[in-house]
């Protein structure tokens, strides 16, 4: 048995939807058993999906979580699965489940329980404290959850070390931003190299309100190579053939396996499986191998299955965008029509005294591109029925952020009656530079379910606007709505550049203040900016914290995103 077939099912779980999580456990299950795998390794808390938050305070829940466990263990005839679950013994633990051949046979709980970030698991879990090891047919391997391998010194390198555990199998929910598959596979190869053991890491792949998971599960070997690599951000079956018995010839030319101070492991023996394999002879496995994506393709890809599950996940079919002949609303529309399908996209151009005629063009043409359906309402008349009702109250004062003000918030309120008369989803157009700045009116053009692009900055939207329309065989973005100076237009002849620094130069300030925790006259001496621009822009920051935490859930593409990442007080006098 020193040559396993090894599946990693990296499945997209829905929080909280544990018959539907079971169903597509069991699938996996019967999927890897018909291409004769051995073992097959599910994501972390795949039966109730990740993360369930409070759900995990409901008794009932957690209840049920526990017997559909109960329920996949009779599902494992003739192979051994992996299953990450809730564990309940007077507490509640983050666990894998080892099921094998029609029996639970037992539970490993996560040691190492992340408290930063997007993480909050320390509300939830107690810590595991037993490290076992199992042994299959003569070969020892280990189960961890998520953090545990980040760690150099946690339980995988007990396993393996002391343990002599050749497999280090890793359960996880590891959330993306831009740049971690690339860390994360650094990690796991010094995991394999360090102790000399193969690793096999399942992760989780889909959306869930703000996070989103990229799968790219992963085989390493001992030495360091890579033998299997899922999809990112999409369901895959990973399987490989790992000749485990190598692992134990590459022991034996590593001196530190004698120096290892032998400490005994609670081993766990599973008994031979009774049922003969499905495949009486089992073929070769081909390599199964998905080159990582390139940055901007990744971050795309990353945005259109956020707004896909968020979508469907939450039960509508349709969304609606307000389409200004901009740059930000264009880029949300080619995202939702990638995501959703061009027959579920519906884009309002909403025109005004200020709107250019070249916008409602750029707008009427980006929506016959894409496919989407289009429609035009003028806000004029709402407007100068605003202006008339507040003439006395305003009268003696000059027009200004008021007005401009009026005008997006009609626009939301127009999004916000089509949402409520035919049940579409509000899609907001805002992006992060703008959400850090605070240019962005509340209830107006932040008003929505959901905000795609809340977490890109406006110079990368302009990098993915242009991926985009290298796509295919024609550019679905008019070049105008690159090119052009952006503009709200909400007064003659308004640029971005009357309330803000070039984007060039604000991206760079909120990368450091907002993304990378830099003081202020950090960023002036790093940049070569000058104090006065640079404290603008921080002040503009912090000021519309309370903007920022009435505004819609978006995508998560960075390390450090509004919301579950960073969370100042409103209220506060710290300068």
């Amino acid at each position: 048995m020193a040559h396993w077939r090894i599946a990693l099912a990296q499945i997209n779980t829905l929080v909280g939807d544990i018959e539907g999580n079971v169903g597509k456990i069991e699938a996996g299950i019967r999927r890897a058993r018909e291409v004769g795998a051995d073992l097959v390794v599910f994501p972390e808390l795949a039966v109730t999906g990740y993360p369930p938050e409070d759900l995990l305070l409901k008794p009932a829940f957690l209840q049920a979580n526990m017997a559909a466990v109960l329920r996949l263990a009779q599902a494992t005839q003739g192979i051994t699965a992996i299953v990450g679950f809730a564990d309940v013994d007077n507490d509640v633990y983050n666990a894998a489940a080892i099921l094998h051949d029609g029996a639970w046979v037992r539970t490993y709980r996560k040691h190492y329980l992340p408290n930063y970030a997007v993480f909050d698991e320390d509300r939830y879990f107690r810590k595991g404290t037993e490290i076992p090891v199992f042994e299959r047919e003569g070969v020892v391997f280990g189960v961890s959850i998520c953090e545990d391998i980040w760690y150099p010194a946690g339980p995988p390198e007990v396993q393996a070390l002391q343990g002599g555990a050749r497999l280090l199998v890793n359960i996880s929910a590891s959330p993306y931003h831009a740049g971690k598959l690339a860390s994360r596979e650094q990690m796991l190869v010094t995991r394999a190299t360090d102790n000399a053991a193969v690793v096999a890491f399942c992760n989780l792949v889909g959306g869930q309100d703000e996070l989103v998971f990229d799968g790219s599960s992963v085989l390493i070997n001992e030495r360091g190579q890579v033998l299997a690599r899922g999809a990112q951000f999409a369901e895959d079956l990973v399987v490989a053939d790992v000749d485990l018995g190598a692992v134990f010839r590459w022991r034996l030319h590593d001196p530190r396996w004698r120096k290892a101070v032998p400490a005994p492991l609670p081993t766990v023996t599973l008994p031979v499986v009774r049922t003969p394999p499905l495949l009486p002879v089992r073929q070769p496995c081909a390599p199964h191998i998905v080159p990582p994506l390139p940055p901007l393709a990744e971050i795309y890809r990353a945005l259109t299955l956020g707004v896909r599950d968020y979508v469907r996940k939450n039960g509508f079919e349709k969304v609606v965008i307000g389409l200004s002949g901009g740059i930000d609303s264009s880029l949300v529309a080619c995202i939702a029509a990638d995501a959703l399908g061009p027959e579920n996209v519906v884009g309002v151009a909403m025109p005004s005294r200020y709107t250019a005629e070249m916008s409602n063009t750029d707008a009427a043409q980006l929506a016959a591109n894409l496919g989407i359906g289009f429609m035009t309402i003028p806000i004029e008349p709402v407007f100068q029925a605003y202006l008339d009702v507040l003439s006395e109250p305003f009268a003696g004062t000059t027009p200004g952020i008021a007005e401009e003000n009026i005008q997006a918030r009609i626009r939301g309120n127009y999004l916000m009656a089509l949402s409520n008369k035919f049940g579409w989803l509000v899609l907001t157009t805002g992006n992060k530079s703008e959400m850090s700045a605070g240019y962005a009116t509340l209830y107006g053009d932040m008003a929505g379910g959901y905000a795609v692009i809340k977490d890109v900055l406006k110079t990368l939207v302009y990098d993915l606007a242009n991926w985009r329309n290298a796509q295919g065989d024609a550019p679905v973005i008019p070049e105008r709505c690159i090119t052009r100076p952006p503009s709200a237009e909400l007064r003659p002849d308004q640029k971005d550049t009357d309330s803000l620094p070039p984007y060039e130069v604000l991206d760079a300030i909120l990368k450091a203040y907002v993304e990378d925790d830099q003081a202020p006259e950090d960023i002036v001496a790093t940049l070569g900016l000058l104090e006065d621009v640079v404290k603008r822009v921080t002040r503009m920051v912090d000021r519309n914290e309370y903007k920022r935490r009435q505004a819609p859930p978006g995508v998560r593409i960075t390390a450090r995103a509004f919301g579950k990442d960073r969370r100042l007080p409103i209220t506060q006098r710290y300068n």
